[in-house]
């Protein structure tokens, strides 16, 4: 794990507020979405399939700093879209930091190089540089050539220039636990301060549906990534929580925490979660938590939900778990993930779903 020690405190301090206030909902990070325009159009995308009218709104500095103040979340992962065409950003980032928030600045880090000067290294401030792997597999995620070699370009640019940097990658179809490590081992030697690692989640409105990852192929190839890390040693600094990587290696039988990453864009305040494009929107933060039917959605819930191992749901409920049993998650962080033997558990399901596609399909790179 490699989360920032003041950061760890942050969080700890928040948590310890919730338990003692006997909150039985709260949040943990703030997801902002402050437009959904991008200037990519990647296969396994969901989030820019709106008519031109939508693509071109945006959230105010003033919105954007009061979700921050009605959430409370102490962190605050700005997405997209694409956050740096927001011509705004450089205020409500600075905005956030004088909140103290820690802030993941997600992007594709094609605009950084011209827009880096309009902020400044600070603590609160991380740029997340999205990367779905090496050259030709990012690439191909992508549907652009050129944009690998750009993006590494920018991660050198920010480390080079004092900033906090973590890599974001997101799994398809089709990878190998050695593609994933030598991933690893790339960004572990550009000097990122971590990384984060997940399953894409299926879109319905993805351009591409047969990229995704089913739940238990996911299972296994978390196991074979962290078997090779045992094996060799080695030491990648993974941006999660111990038991969120052994639910991901398929040893822990966890229901989502959907409130736990609540989601502010254009249209308001986004039922249930960052994820679910199509389930309505809230017009209050306290609107979102108290009117939103949460029985309704995870996996044991909802077939949308169904492939799901996203952390904006599933790093809540690891977190909240390593607070309630704190020896389980330091046997973990400790030793790591179990790697053989049985898979834990999958949580009961109230519906049934079609068999999952065969065989795996290798998507190749599009120029």
């Amino acid at each position: 794990m490699s989360v920032p020690l003041r950061l760890q405190a942050a969080v700890a301090g928040y948590l310890i507020k919730q338990k003692l206030a006997r909150r039985e909902r709260y949040p943990l990070v703030l997801m902002l979405e402050p437009l959904f325009k991008c200037n990519l159009a990647c296969a396994g995308c969901g989030k820019i399939d709106y008519p031109d009218d939508i693509l071109d709104q945006r959230i105010s500095v003033e919105d954007a700093l009061g979700a921050a103040d009605e959430c409370g979340a102490p962190i605050v992962s700005i997405a997209g879209g694409e956050p740096l065409l927001h011509k705004e950003l450089p205020q409500i980032v600075a905005g956030l930091i004088e909140r103290k928030k820690y802030i993941y600045l997600c992007t594709n880090a094609l605009l950084l190089s011209k827009r880096i000067d309009d902020y400044q290294p600070s603590p609160y401030l991380s740029f997340s540089i999205h990367l779905d792997g090496m050259k030709d597999r990012h690439d191909t995620s992508v549907c652009q050539t050129g944009v690998f070699e750009r993006a590494v370009e920018a991660v050198k640019l920010a480390l080079g220039k004092g900033f906090r940097v973590s890599v974001n990658c997101t799994l398809f179809q089709g990878e190998s636990p050695e593609e994933v490590a030598e991933f690893l081992d790339f960004c572990t030697e550009l000097g990122v301060e971590s990384i984060t690692l997940a399953s894409g989640f299926s879109y319905e409105h993805a351009p591409r549906q047969d990229i995704f990852i089913p739940t238990t192929d996911g299972k296994q190839l978390f196991r074979s990534v962290f078997a090779i890390a045992k094996r060799l040693k080695k030491r990648w600094p993974l941006n999660h929580s111990p038991l969120y990587m052994d639910f991901l290696a398929g040893n822990q039988t966890f229901h989502c925490t959907p409130w736990g990453n609540p989601t502010r864009n254009v249209f308001g305040w986004q039922k249930p979660c960052y994820l679910l494009v199509d389930e309505g929107y809230a017009p209050t933060f306290k609107s979102l938590m108290e009117d939103t039917p949460w029985e309704k959605y995870g996996t044991s819930n909802n077939p949308k939900c169904a492939n799901c191992t996203a952390h904006c749901g599933y790093e809540p409920t690891a977190v909240n778990e390593a607070f309630r049993r704190p020896w389980k998650a330091l046997s973990v962080g400790l030793f790591g993930p179990r790697t053989s033997g049985a898979l834990a558990p999958a949580v009961a399901r109230n519906y049934s779903l079609p068999e999952p596609k065969r065989p795996v399909i290798r998507v190749e790179s599009v120029s």
